[in-house]
């Protein structure tokens, strides 16, 4: 399979991404633990059906030191006890925020609740910045119908 067009070899693509990437560096600073990180843009990229991201966040989970049970579990979250509280906040805001198009309401303000009981105001911003950032970078991936399974880790710092 190959991607309809080369996101990493043209000079407009790689400006935007550049860009992006900025952006997502951004919610570094902010405390959110970054296995929630990681949870957020595996689960995000799983609903959009973005192999790309889903290959490259699981690979680098597991460099990080993440559990393959919990990995395999991700996308059903609700049933696994392997998630903390806040975690499980983390994964529902970020089903809602990733389903916008799915429910009139959007985020439901229990989710939103939830989350904030969890995390901090800066917390909140970084996790709320983190699922745009990755759901973003996954409608650049399916619309070009990226290929998955070659990352490498740190591929691209």
């Amino acid at each position: 399979m190959d991607a309809r067009l080369n996101l990493f070899g043209n000079p407009i693509a790689g400006k935007f991404m550049k860009h992006l990437v900025s952006a997502g560096k951004a919610v570094e600073s902010a405390g959110l633990p970054a296995a929630t990180q990681e949870l957020v843009k595996i689960r995000a990229s799983q609903i959009n059906g973005c192999g790309f991201c889903t290959d490259m966040h699981t690979k680098e989970a597991v460099h990080a030191g993440e559990t393959s049970v919990r990995l395999n579990l991700i996308a059903a979250w609700r049933e696994a006890t392997v998630f903390t509280d806040a975690e499980r906040a983390a994964l529902e805001l970020t089903e809602q925020g990733t389903r916008i198009a799915d429910a009139a309401g959007g985020v439901t303000d229990e989710a939103w609740l939830n989350a904030a009981k969890h995390y901090d105001e800066n917390q909140l911003v970084a996790l709320v910045s983190l699922i745009a950032a990755i759901n973003a970078f996954n409608r650049l991936n399916v619309l070009v119908q990226q290929p998955a399974g070659d990352y490498k880790v740190g591929q691209f710092g």
